[in-house]
């Protein structure tokens, strides 16, 4: 069965078909020929893989990234990092990783960062004498910090299907994604130290004031989200929806950057985005019950071991099979798929769901920037128009120092526990 169902996704993502069409084929394949089960309880198990309340968040901070995507934000944190840090050797690459941060923790979307902070600071980037692949690359793996500093849609999923706290997955998020900018800085500012490239013109005090002010109201995301979840007065859910009134207040009263007759369409953008999202979860609930209920996880994990594993080489087979996993696939349905898959082993290992979360995350945003199939390399393209061989040529030197984060989180969990444990009371 197991052999079969791999086979029917294998040539289905062949022929070019979305992910969800070899989802739900496999289970349909499942049902009829090898479980012999009426196929309502295929609908049930799509309805029930989306009926958690947590979910409810993910379309709310999909229309909260759109608004700011849409209006200043971006440009007011881009020019905020520029004026602290563009005199320095190679600052306008760690500009460039510092202003994905920080605008990943407005909008949770490593795609929203890419064209948000990509679009405008490449040219800038480039006249400097910045060469292209390492502006290309440098830009999708920063923007992939997204994935890490709250809000992170890749952590409301995974809290929902690994039974993790979400409000805790955002706090030990921070950790690993202050690591990996202080990682890339350091990068940047050697690669240019080599490279010889030039600096820019010191900013006096009175225009880095200036920035900071007009940067203060946009830095109220993370307040608003961190700062409420910390202190109790609102859920992760709760946040997420005023985090878009917030979005609204900013951008159209504001800034007035964004248009209120403008609304209903940045609104049917993020309903086709959160449409595929939940199908993605509807179906990838659904195979995972059908490979569970089949016992094939079992058999396959089974052989390898890992019941008797100890929890560090549990850890780095989970961050290799994610790893891997969303080189080929989305990295929703692969945190779909697997986590239901490795959740019995972790658990009877002892081993904290919210860890589990971060490294699985990290390999999500690892994933999302590496070839084969890497979301953001597509994501790239279109937005740089540039060919593929050239989007990814740059992405090596970032992926190793990924890599390195997640060797040093598996190894030092209070890299991401540590602010967890102190927000919480653990």
């Amino acid at each position: 069965m197991a052999t079969t169902l791999l086979a029917v996704m294998v040539v289905l993502l062949l022929l070019g078909f979305p992910m969800m069409i070899p989802l739900l084929t496999a289970v349909l394949v499942a049902f009829f020929f090898f479980l012999g089960m009426p196929g309502t309880q295929i609908i049930q198990q799509m309805i029930g893989g989306i009926q958690p309340s947590a979910l409810i968040a993910v379309p709310m901070f999909i229309f909260a990234a759109d608004i700011v995507t849409k209006g200043h934000a971006a440009e007011r944190l881009l020019d905020l990092v520029m004026r602290f840090v563009g005199h320095v050797r190679g600052g306008l690459a760690i500009t460039a990783a510092a202003s994905c941060t920080l605008f990943g923790a407005v909008s949770g979307s490593t795609q929203a960062t890419v064209v948000a902070i990509g679009g405008p600071l490449r040219p800038k980037m480039l006249e400097n004498g910045y060469k292209d692949n390492f502006v290309i690359a440098l830009t999708i793996n920063a923007s992939d910090i997204a994935l890490l500093i709250p809000p992170s849609i890749g952590m409301i999923i995974f809290g929902v299907v690994g039974g993790a706290s979400i409000g805790e997955l955002f706090i030990a998020g921070i950790g690993p994604g202050l690591l990996i900018l202080l990682m890339f800085a350091t990068y940047c500012y050697i690669k240019a130290i080599i490279d010889k490239t030039p600096t820019q013109p010191k900013a006096t005090w009175p225009e880095r004031w200036r920035a900071s002010k007009r940067a203060l109201l946009p830095l109220g995301f993370p307040v608003i989200i961190i700062g409420g979840i910390y202190t109790g007065w609102f859920s992760p859910t709760e946040a997420a929806a005023i985090s878009v009134l917030y979005a609204l207040f900013l951008e159209v009263v504001l800034f007035r950057s964004v248009k209120l007759s403008e609304i209903p369409d940045v609104a049917l953008s993020t309903g086709l985005i959160t449409a595929v999202v939940f199908v993605l979860v509807g179906a990838g609930a659904a195979f995972s019950w059908t490979i569970s209920f089949a016992q094939i996880p079992q058999a396959i994990l089974g052989g390898l071991g890992l019941a008797e594993a100890s929890p560090t080489m549990l850890l780095v087979a989970i961050s290799i099979a994610f790893f891997i996993g969303c080189m080929f696939v989305d990295p929703i349905v692969v945190i779909l798929v697997f986590t239901p898959i490795f959740k019995p082993f972790y658990e009877a290992a002892g081993i904290d769901p919210v860890l589990v979360g971060v490294i699985v995350t990290l390999q999500a945003a690892i994933g999302s920037a590496t070839p084969p199939f890497g979301c953001d390399i597509f994501t790239a393209i279109a937005v740089f128009r540039r060919p593929y061989l050239e989007i990814i040529k740059g992405t090596p030197p970032f992926i190793v120092m990924l890599l390195i984060a997640s060797v040093l989180l598996i190894l030092y969990p209070p890299i991401a526990l540590f602010l967890r444990d102190l927000a919480f009371g653990y």
